[in-house]
């Protein structure tokens, strides 16, 4: 090949570069085509990314709020919205819900009183009104509320504990150890606790039951406890003995019925009233015997035959 010269000097040509295939240089880009598609490809974000960026996005929404006042509000109202659906793609996406330390009867009204629905944004929940939702049960005592990451809601609940059914003006409910009802337990479900009747019964209830407990034949044999004047308490046996118990002294009233029961058995032969009200006399009140018919003469039998 013929060389260029210049100034002297021969500066040979360089040889012309042959250009690729037009079909090589489409191989990169068809290849690039057919390559799969991650699972991180498919959302977008892989949950870890996900969450990392979600914080970062609420910590600027924050900044924006504390700049902007309720405009900045509304922003992180709906920046959390986004993140929330975002998130759920990702797959946190409330799937069960597991209540501990209720009794089957409870359940279903925390579950109810909660207002969480299948597929709901986990994080998205607010726990503080969740738990202040819980907690307004009549059965619950207190509550804790826990996420789970990815997809469990964990309700951890303290149940108040049912102490007696309280019948006044025509109703009955049932109350707990501090004399509160409980609206949603059903009386006629609890026909093992005692009965308490009379306006100011369940509000005094946990003075006296205790009480009254730690004596288990009196407590085995009562029928009802009924509040009288809102000042003191009749013990009703269910034979249809009376106890009259005095308005202060009640224990004192108590132990002064066991030594009677311990010379004469009282409790086992019946009575039809003891006052306690004096603590300084005891007065009983025998069971009337009714008296037996008298038996018919021989003739009124023979006429009765025919």
């Amino acid at each position: 090949m013929a060389g260029a010269v210049r100034g002297g000097s021969r500066v040979q040509a360089k040889p012309a570069t042959r250009a690729a295939p037009k079909s090589a240089r489409q191989a990169p880009a068809r290849a690039a085509r057919r390559a799969p598609v991650s699972p991180r490809d498919a959302h977008g974000l892989s949950p870890r990314v996900a969450l990392t960026g979600a914080v970062v996005v609420l910590a600027l929404a924050l900044a924006a709020t504390l700049a902007t006042g309720h405009r900045g509000q509304r922003l992180v109202a709906g920046v959390g919205a986004g993140i929330d659906n975002r998130l759920g793609d990702a797959g946190f996406r409330l799937k069960t819900i597991q209540v501990q330390g209720a009794s089957p009867l409870a359940k279903a009204d925390i579950v109810r009183a909660a207002q969480i629905y299948q597929n709901q944004p986990l994080l998205g929940l607010n726990l503080n009104a969740l738990k202040a939702r819980v907690e307004s049960v009549g059965w619950v005592k207190e509550a804790r509320v826990v996420r789970l990451l990815p997809d469990t809601l964990v309700v951890a609940v303290v149940e108040r504990r049912q102490l007696a059914v309280w019948q006044h003006a025509g109703r009955q409910m049932v109350i707990d150890e501090h004399g509160k009802p409980i609206p949603e337990a059903d009386p006629a479900r609890f026909s093992t606790l005692p009965l308490v009747v009379g306006e100011g019964g369940a509000e005094h209830a946990p003075e006296i039951l205790p009480v009254i407990a730690q004596r288990p034949k009196l407590m085995g044999q009562m029928d009802a406890l009924v509040r009288v004047d809102d000042r003191r308490w009749d013990v009703r046996l269910k034979d249809g003995s009376l106890i009259q118990l005095p308005a202060d002294g009640v224990e004192a009233a108590l132990m002064q019925l066991e030594r009677l029961d311990q010379r004469s058995r009282i409790l086992q032969l019946g009575f039809d009233r003891i006052d306690l009200r004096n603590p300084d006399v005891v007065a009983v009140r025998p069971r009337q015997i009714q008296a037996l018919p008298a038996s018919p003469t021989p003739a009124a039998s023979f006429a009765a035959g025919l």
